[in-house]
């Protein structure tokens, strides 16, 4: 089984190049963030053509999140229970006995901002709420884009970003604790290539530069990360013409009836 995360940022422009994707690579799960559709704009017939069931979480402009399957999906929760908050960050669904909740964390706009404050606040609740999933099924996964870079080794250069956004301390802590929960990040499961990143941004060729940051992820309990046999990001969409300013991220595992 091959589960992935994408922020697509904006599904309206992304939606060619996620179709042909998913021709192209033999995905059974992803989660999209960043989709900025409401749920009746949300391309359910186009996906469906491709053999996808979908389910999705969206406002109009900003965040929305989507989970796609080859299999059905099902328990579908939306949002964190108790949160106070109108942004849809959060779409969970259970798929062949594997729980899969796939998250768009805050950005944070600035350390010290109001923003960061509640991004601070969602993270403690995602948190808790990952605490009962993961009591309820031992098989988790948790992806997404958290736009938290975990360790200096996750930016291009670590003097510049320490402590600023997406790498301030914080933040970091708010990652750990979901960690903590007994959470494998799966990239770091193996050897990787050094400067891998998920994100370049749009300007000073950052992209062609390789001046990134890792900072979407695919989490998953120990139940399934005994079990992953890789995890890898594809840098090939973010050299399309109008790409998204992130890669997706892949992890590979047995069937789940195999990975008990």
């Amino acid at each position: 089984m091959k589960i992935a995360t994408w922020n697509v940022n904006s599904l309206r422009v992304r939606l060619p190049h996620l179709l042909d994707w998913l021709r192209q690579q033999p995905i059974d799960v992803i989660g999209l963030q960043e989709t900025k559709l409401v749920d009746d704009a949300f391309p359910f017939d186009a996906l469906k053509a491709a053999g996808f069931d979908a389910v999705h979480n969206g406002q109009k402009t900003y965040n929305g999140v989507a989970l796609l399957s080859r299999q059905p999906l099902q328990d579908v929760a939306r949002d964190l229970p108790g949160f106070d908050g109108e942004q849809k960050r959060v779409i969970a669904a259970t798929i062949g006995g594997v729980r899969v909740v796939n998250v768009y964390v805050v950005n944070g706009q600035a350390v010290g901002s109001d923003k960061y404050a509640y991004k601070l606040r969602f993270l403690s609740a995602l948190r808790d709420y990952l605490a009962g999933e993961l009591a309820r099924h031992p098989q988790l996964v948790v992806m997404g884009d958290f736009n938290i870079a975990p360790a200096p080794e996750d930016t291009h250069d670590p003097q510049l970003w320490e402590g600023q956004i997406l790498c301030s301390e914080a933040e970091r802590e708010g990652l750990r604790a979901l960690l903590a929960l007994g959470l494998r990040d799966c990239f770091r499961l193996f050897e990787q290539p050094p400067a891998s990143f998920t994100w370049w941004d749009y300007r000073q060729a950052a992209f062609r530069r390789n001046m990134g940051l890792r900072i979407d992820h695919i989490l998953v309990s120990a139940a399934l990360a005994a079990h992953c046999t890789a995890c890898t990001v594809d840098v090939a969409p973010r050299k399309l013409e109008r790409p998204s300013d992130h890669a997706p991220v892949i992890a590979e595992f047995p069937t789940p009836s195999s990975a008990n």
